[in-house]
């Protein structure tokens, strides 16, 4: 017998396309050549999407905790049509049964042809506007659902964009990825799909008990006595197991991406030092810990499907014997005891289905409870509500009283008082781990001292926008950062909307306009991510560049020859004379030739100011400042040399 299941798939339905690609966990490998020509004519004929409007601010506008509930929040209205569709398919998918009841008991069993074809008719025509409906549902939903994700991700990703820099020494890179993707696209499943299918069979579930108490209420009650009892101690055990296990698997896939994500970054120095076998045995560990975790899970699946099966089963034979028992009895019809069978059918169904959707609901609530765990995480360093954009700076900076820490370690700087006036170049130079970065990273506002405050021409750092403060300021790390793209692009990093005379004359300044000319595409020419296709000279001239284009008010260098060997040192020096000139300059030195170029050298140490002045005061004085000064020399009298010419 023909008959119309309840929508959203049967046992024997095959995936979806969005849960292959979840499972698999692949990358979109592009589109085969012999589908190329048929992928151009669908393209041609896609609408032309503008620009996104991209926006940024600083301070989270999430104020509550991310939620399915909030996920829905700002498309209501499109929520609730989506459910008007679900609704009217749900309820066609399910008149099959009574139109067979009908046509058995109205038709055959009367011998009335007009019958007969009567409900055969209003068969068709539910089946077609049943067809209809899914079609309007599923592309309704479908967008709806990308809608949400597109927001959630955007949301996501800006999140990371907020969050201090103790908070990436804290947290692995791979887990975050994880955040981004594995987590994301659980989330993508439940909301595409799994929430809209729950819905369906839930709908189902509850027009059916419906149903067959309007059938025969006697027959239900028995039915469900049956049923719900042992139905209700599964699905609670089933419930605890998975719960607990999907949160184990989400935390195994953040495990294997961060584990996945340094060895990449480490390959160099595993294959330098032989660690090949030792790191593939490690990952295999980690491999096998979310290979227990998917096992737990599945184990459980294995037990809470079949037992759920079999009670189905049994209930429908036991219906069939007491709805017989009426027939023969004559209080219940030949059609009604059909119908009511294909009900009870239709009533388990969805159960079956709901186990697996209920899989799909704890692995993407799992994977909103990680991201809202991102998403409640504050910001070390937040921007005041009540922040004013800070206006066009002098470049006087001063240190009033400040002590910091990194986290619960030791005191770093303590009671640090100094004053750098505006057009001055300032050298901090000691020790490792005296704090000279720190200093650094306070006047970006990478971090906020524990006590005191920090000052740019008497503003209080964490009373000014963030977004005003870093465009007046320039940075130049140790190890510049390359981003995968053109050369233009990133020299013009700071400053997107740059021309190319501009970006060509930041380059002619850093001395790199030879280098750059003898390159096929010129600074269109393609660098490879981080730069690797560069030397260690070039890629630090491109971050000069960088912050030449920018044109800073304040400009901090963090050792920034430090890595270098003495011929890129020595053209990345004469590259900075014209770079500080008529700006205050923050230099931190580890080679004292850059030093030497500061008006004023400050010695930090103990956590504090041990000695300041120029290089030629230092050096009179006589103390710690010139015992470095000694003890470098020594060591790079080539170095020397190529200063003095």
């Amino acid at each position: 017998m023909v008959m119309m299941g309840a929508p959203g798939g049967g046992a024997f339905a095959g995936p979806s396309a969005t849960q292959s690609s979840a499972s698999a966990g692949l990358p979109f490998a592009g589109v085969p050549s012999e589908m190329e020509q048929g992928a151009s004519r669908i393209l041609a004929n896609e609408p032309q999407h503008p620009e996104p409007v991209l926006s940024f601010r600083q301070i989270a506008e999430r104020t509550t905790r991310l939620t399915l509930r909030s996920l829905f929040e700002n498309r209501l209205g499109a929520a609730l049509w989506g459910l008007v569709l679900l609704a009217i398919e749900t309820v066609t998918a399910l008149l099959g049964p009574v139109l067979t009841q009908q046509g058995i008991d109205n038709g055959v069993m009367q011998s009335n042809r007009d019958a007969l074809y009567f409900a055969v008719f209003l068969f068709a025509l539910v089946i077609i506007i049943n067809a209809l409906t899914s079609f309007w549902r599923q592309r309704w939903n479908g967008r709806l659902g990308e809608d949400i994700m597109y927001d959630v991700r955007v949301e996501l990703f800006s999140h990371y964009q907020r969050m201090g820099l103790d908070w990436y020494t804290s947290e692995k890179s791979g887990v975050l990825l994880s955040r981004m993707t594995s987590d994301v696209e659980a989330l993508t499943l439940l909301v595409n799909e799994g929430f809209v299918n729950l819905v369906i069979q839930g709908l189902t579930v509850s027009v059916v008990t419906v149903v067959l108490f309007s059938y025969n209420p006697v027959l239900a009650l028995l039915l469900l006595g049956l049923v719900l009892p042992p139905l209700v101690v599964m699905t609670l055990w089933f419930r605890s197991v998975s719960e607990r296990g999907y949160a184990s698997v989400r935390d195994k896939i953040a495990s294997v991406l961060a584990d996945l994500s340094e060895n990449l970054s480490g390959v160099r120095v595993i294959a330098a030092l032989n660690r090949r076998r030792q790191n593939a045995e490690l990952h295999r560990n980690v491999v096998g810990k979310y290979l227990d975790a998917n096992l737990y899970t599945a184990r459980a699946g294995a037990i809470y499907g079949p037992a759920t099966e079999g009670i189905g089963i049994a209930a429908q034979a036991i219906v069939l014997l007491v709805g017989g028992w009426m027939v023969l009895d004559g209080s219940l019809q030949v059609g009604e005891l059909a119908a009511f069978v294909l009900f009870v059918n239709t009533f388990f169904a969805p159960i079956q289905q709901m186990v697996q959707l209920y899989n799909t609901y704890q692995q993407g609530q799992s994977g909103l409870h990680k991201i809202s765990q991102i998403l409640s995480t504050q910001p070390s360093v937040p921007e005041n509500p009540d922040a004013l954009p800070l206006p066009a700076i002098e470049g006087r900076i001063r240190f009033d009283s400040v002590h910091f820490q990194y986290n619960e370690g030791p005191e770093i700087l303590t009671n640090l008082n100094l004053e750098i006036q505006p057009g001055e170049t300032f050298a901090f130079v000691g020790p490792t781990g005296a704090g000279k970065s720190t200093i650094a990273k306070l006047i970006s506002r990478f971090y906020d001292p524990i006590r005191g405050k920090v000052l740019i021409d008497e503003h209080d750092l964490k009373a000014v926008t963030l977004d005003s403060l870093r465009t007046q300021l320039g940075v130049v790390p140790q190890e510049p950062f390359l981003f995968h793209g053109t050369i233009r692009d990133n020299v013009a990093f700071a400053r997107p909307d740059a021309t190319d005379e501009e970006v060509l004359v930041a380059i002619k300044h850093v001395g790199l306009e030879e280098t750059v000319g003898g390159l096929a595409e010129g600074i269109h020419t393609l660098v490879h991510e981080r730069g690797v296709s560069l030397s260690a000279g070039e890629r630090q001239l491109i971050a000069l560049a960088r912050a030449f284009l920018s044109r800073p008010r304040v400009l901090v260098l963090d050792e920034a020859t430090s890595s270098l060997d003495l011929h890129s040192e020595a053209k990345v020096e004469r590259v900075l004379d014209g770079l500080l000139e008529g700006r205050t300059a923050i230099l931190i030195a580890h080679r004292l030739a850059t030093a030497m170029k500061a008006d004023r050298i400050a010695v930090v140490d103990a956590g504090g100011i041990i000695e300041l002045g120029s290089h030629q005061e230092l050096m009179d004085l006589g103390g710690r400042y010139s015992e470095m000064f000694a003890t470098w020399s020594s060591h790079s009298d080539d170095s020397l040399d190529q200063l003095s010419d």
